[in-house]
C-alpha cells in the first residue's frame, strides 16, 4: 500500500515542479535560468512523464553547452537516455525556428540592402547556428529592396555545390534587378578561398547576358562578415 502511494505521488511532484518552473519563466523570462533549466523547460513539451532535469544534465554533460545541445545531430541526441523521437525533433527544431524568426523580423518590411551594414544585419541571423555551408542569392529590385532570399545550395562544412543555371533561374523567377550572393563558413574562418573567388566570377558572367548585376558576395563567419566587393574580389 505504501509503495503504491509513493509511486502515485511521484508524477504529482514532477507536475508541481513543472508548474513552478513555468510560472518562474512567465515572471522572469529566461535571463536568470541556468542552462540545464532552459533545457528542462523545453523538454516539458516533448517528455510528458519523466524527470526532464535528469535528461537536461545528461545532454549538457554529453555536448558541453546549451548551444552545442541545440546544434547537435539528431542521431546523437537520440543516444541520450530519455530522448525519444518527439524530444529529438523538438530540440532539433529550435535553431532553424530561431533563424526563421530572426530573419523574418528583419525581412518582413522588405529591407533595403544598399550598404554593407544593412546587408550584414540581415545575413547574420540568416546564417546563425548553421553547421553546414549554405549559399544564398538575395534577389533585389531596382531600389535594392529584398524580394526573396533564394537558397541555392546546402553543402558540407567545406563546400557547397552551386550551379550557375540554378542561380540564373532563381534571379529570373523572382524578377531581380540585381543580386547579392552570400554564403557561410561554419569553420569560422573569415577569408575568401580561391574556390569562393572562382565561383563568384563564373556566376557574375552567367548573369551578365540577362542584365542582372551582382552587387556583392558576402561571406559570413559567426557574427563577422567579409564583403568581396569591398575587397576587390568580384
Amino acid at each position: 500500500m505504501t509503495a503504491r502511494k509513493k509511486s502515485s505521488d511521484k508524477p504529482k511532484l514532477h507536475d508541481g515542479h513543472r508548474k513552478r518552473l513555468r510560472q518562474r519563466f512567465f515572471r522572469e523570462g529566461l535571463e536568470q535560468f541556468e542552462d540545464h533549466q532552459v533545457l528542462e523547460l523545453l523538454l516539458f513539451h516533448a517528455v510528458p512523464r519523466r524527470d526532464t532535469n535528469e535528461i537536461a544534465h545528461l545532454l549538457l554533460k554529453r555536448f558541453g553547452s546549451l548551444s552545442a545541445v541545440l546544434e547537435a545531430d539528431p542521431k546523437d541526441l537520440a543516444t541520450i537516455p530519455g530522448m525519444g523521437e518527439s524530444a529529438v525533433a523538438f530540440v532539433s527544431l529550435i535553431p532553424p525556428l530561431t533563424r526563421r524568426y530572426l530573419t523574418d523580423s528583419v525581412s518582413r518590411h522588405k529591407p533595403t540592402l544598399d550598404d554593407s551594414r544593412k546587408t550584414n544585419a540581415y545575413l547574420t541571423p540568416l546564417m546563425a547556428g548553421r553547421t553546414e555551408e549554405v549559399f544564398y542569392v538575395l534577389c533585389l529590385n531596382s531600389s535594392c529592396q529584398l524580394l526573396f532570399p533564394a537558397l541555392i545550395s546546402k553543402g558540407t562544412v567545406n563546400e557547397a555545390n552551386i550551379h550557375p543555371r540554378h542561380v540564373v533561374e532563381a534571379a529570373l523567377r523572382h524578377k531581380a534587378a540585381s543580386v547579392i550572393f552570400a554564403h557561410n563558413h561554419p569553420s569560422g574562418q573569415l577569408k575568401a578561398s580561391r574556390a569562393d573567388i572562382n565561383i563568384t566570377r563564373v556566376l557574375v558572367q552567367a548573369l551578365i547576358p540577362i542584365g542582372i548585376k551582382v552587387l556583392d558576395h558576402v561571406i559570413v563567419a559567426g557574427r563577422q562578415n567579409l564583403s568581396m566587393a569591398a575587397e576587390g574580389l568580384l
